[in-house]
């Protein structure tokens, strides 16, 4: 038999982007600025969710938004509508970011704002479940939105987005009365199943229910980075 050439791999493909993202997570400590890194597909109510989340809090947080794409910036002018700083970052064809690019957006995000301290910087990944998921961005914390519309088993479907997220928001629950396959109970049994740590909120962004929920995670998250 002719000759196989054998490769040994000895250090992860991924090596490089995870020193940046500790290099990038240690710089947002001594900043004193939380990340999130938001994910889930398409259609699923992120940027809706957004825009609740920066109401319940921009009272309380200096707020900056990432959002990512891989093109338009309907996104961004939305959640500038708000009233927060945002920025829109261009992806050139790419499903996700990874440490290095979020890092150049977190630069431009900064500079939008002149240097002005951010408590609260979102970063609204590129929309789907698997190529986010295979990234560490340097966030200080990742989520993800999973909506009733797309079912209950997307937990055993996606393993890996479900596995390395710490809080899972349940959006729509407003539909639950339409899709009434859709079991809150099996849901959460899936979800726990791949990560038993995860904290799990169900919200509607539509109407505002579970809202304040979500932002005290998020407040008690940002106020102990800070601490720490």
């Amino acid at each position: 038999m002719a000759d196989v050439r054998i490769l040994e791999v000895k250090e992860s493909v991924f090596a490089n982007n995870d020193r940046k993202a500790d290099e990038l997570r240690d710089d947002l400590k001594r900043r004193g600025t939380f990340l999130l890194n938001l994910m889930s597909s398409p259609g699923s109510g992120k940027t809706t969710t957004l825009t609740r989340t920066i109401e319940a809090l921009r009272d309380e947080l200096s707020i900056a938004v990432m959002e990512a794409d891989i093109d338009s910036d309907v996104d961004a002018r939305t959640i500038a509508g708000t009233g927060a700083r945002a920025i829109q970052l261009h992806t050139g064809g790419m499903c996700h970011l990874d440490a290095y690019m979020t890092e150049q957006g977190l630069d431009g995000l900064l500079a939008e704002g002149d240097g002005a301290p951010v408590d609260l910087a979102i970063l609204e990944n590129v929309g789907n479940l698997v190529c986010p998921a295979e990234f560490d961005t340097g966030a200080s914390a990742n989520a993800m939105i999973l909506s009733v519309p797309e079912g209950d088993d997307k937990p055993l479907k996606y393993p890996l987005m479900f596995s390395i997220c710490d809080v899972v928001l349940i959006n729509k629950i407003d539909a639950l009365p339409v899709f009434d396959t859709f079991s809150m109970e099996r849901v959460r049994e899936n979800i726990l199943m791949r990560n038993p740590e995860a904290t799990i909120i169900p919200i509607s962004a539509k109407t505002g229910e579970g809202i304040e929920a979500w932002a005290s995670w998020l407040r008690e998250r940002v106020a102990a980075w800070k601490r720490a």
